[in-house]
């Protein structure tokens, strides 16, 4: 989710300024590259309107392929004095650091005039002072350089790290602005001062606020849902993801969140993103698709559900599924579904011959002293009515009457008797979907189960 909301900001700051997008896969860490990752982060930002075939996107270029240009820019660092090698070992660096009290690597190396060898790492010399980072969303953002030992641009086997490779490839590809997530900030840094060594103008920065979950803890995959593929499955709708996104760290004008993407694009700046972590939060997010749901063209909204309901999420045999019942539901189910998921429950016992039954909501619904007499007299008076859904409301709310329960409470047996379950759509015009012989099968089902 993170990535996505990022990505976003990115999306609309090429777009606003007739920019490039560009998609750089870092894969210098072979056990973390595979094919169909990338495809997967391609269909993700392709899911939530960011589209490879767009003219403001450029990639995926992949980090690997440059990396002559990595280790030469090192080398460039260490012929002019900014850079030099050195032997230690982990733990000879922790043992030192251990006997003089400091956290990190010590310097040792600086002066020593060690040249290239095996098992020697490059490291490039802090300068003394302090760098200040210039940044977008969060002003001058100033670090003690004291405080940053010399970080190293070439293993001991010769490969470069992930910093310099990232500031080559971004002198490389000209990259103007780098927008990404806070928890990069420290990084920043050393970065400029790899900039400043090369004698390159930096980027311009812009570090996003956190996404942080209800605990307020920083969202992260091992504890929370934070895939685009899942919410996708589940049935958001890329156009309220977007939306939802854009709201996190930053908003529209007025007075309220739910606006269309033309008007995100036209109000939405850098300048304008607010620096605090923001609460990803899964109900207001399904609020948002409720929304866009109840926006939807009925035509497009049935197509979206068909999709689902002839997928594997169906719980009945591909055979039973009617799409012309399903249609005729359609109005009731727009209305009252938050994702697209959900439509599943709301029809299930449509085309399920045997649809599970609560047994908590029948016992419950049952206990009623009215239930058994009152369902009863429904299910005679089922059998001759003219079969449409306002005569079958008219013949229950008839029983209610001569019973003395209002229809909502009438109800409650007879939607457990036909669904299965206590709550869902309206329930008059289901029944008259089922047909006659159907729904007194189940009334009389329920009736002798009870």
């Amino acid at each position: 989710m993170g990535g996505a909301r990022t990505a976003l900001y990115n999306w609309l700051l090429a777009l606003k300024n007739n920019g490039t997008f560009v998609l750089r896969i870092e894969d210098t860490d072979e056990s973390r590259n595979q094919p169909q990752w990338t495809q997967g982060i391609i269909d993700a930002l392709a899911w939530i309107g960011i589209d490879s075939n767009d003219p403001h996107f450029e990639g995926p270029y992949f980090q690997s392929t440059n990396a002559e240009a990595h280790v030469a820019a090192a080398h460039k660092l260490f012929a002019a004095g900014h850079a030099y090698y050195c032997d230690l070992t982990t733990e000879q660096i922790q043992e030192r650091a251990k006997a003089a009290g400091l956290n990190g690597y010590d310097g040792y190396s600086r002066d020593r005039g060690l040249a290239a060898g095996p098992g020697h790492v490059l490291r490039f010399k802090v300068p003394a002072g302090k760098t200040i980072v210039h940044d977008t969303v969060r002003g001058e953002v100033e670090f003690d350089n004291s405080t940053i030992e010399d970080f190293v641009l070439l293993r001991g086997n010769g490969t470069p790290v992930f910093l310099i490779a990232n500031v080559v490839d971004d002198m490389t590809m000209n990259i103007t602005h780098v927008v990404r997530a806070e928890e990069h900030l420290p990084n920043t840094p050393k970065q400029q001062m790899l900039w400043d060594a090369l004698g390159v103008t930096p980027p311009v920065w812009a570090h996003v606020p956190v996404l942080v979950n209800e605990q307020r803890k920083k969202l992260s995959k091992r504890r929370d849902k934070v895939a685009v593929e899942q919410y996708r499955e589940e049935g958001i709708l890329p156009e309220a993801m977007v939306n939802y996104l854009m709201t996190l760290g930053w908003a529209p004008i007025g007075d309220t969140e739910i606006v269309p993407w033309e008007q995100i694009v036209q109000e939405f700046s850098l300048e304008s993103v607010n620096h605090s972590p923001a609460f990803f939060d899964i109900k207001k997010l399904q609020a948002f698709n409720g929304e866009y749901i109840r926006k939807m063209p009925l035509a497009d909204f049935v197509d979206a559900a068909n999709n689902i309901l002839t997928s594997a999420a169906a719980t009945w045999p591909a055979e039973r599924y009617k799409p012309e019942v399903f249609a005729a539901m359609a109005p009731l189910v727009q209305t009252r579904v938050a994702v697209m998921a959900e439509v599943v429950d709301m029809v299930d016992f449509l085309f399920m011959a045997e649809p599970p039954i609560d047994d908590a909501a029948f016992t419950k619904a049952f206990s009623a002293d009215f239930a058994i007499p009152t369902l009863t007299q429904i299910a005679t008076a089922f059998e001759t009515i003219e079969w449409n859904a306002e005569s079958i409301k008219q013949a229950v709310e008839a029983v209610g009457t001569e019973h003395e329960v209002k229809l909502g409470k009438l109800q409650g047996p007879l939607r457990i008797a036909i669904t299965g379950r206590s709550v869902g759509p309206p329930l008059f015009e289901p029944i008259e979907l089922l047909g006659r012989d159907e729904s007194l099968r189940r009334i009389r089902a329920a009736l002798s189960r009870k």
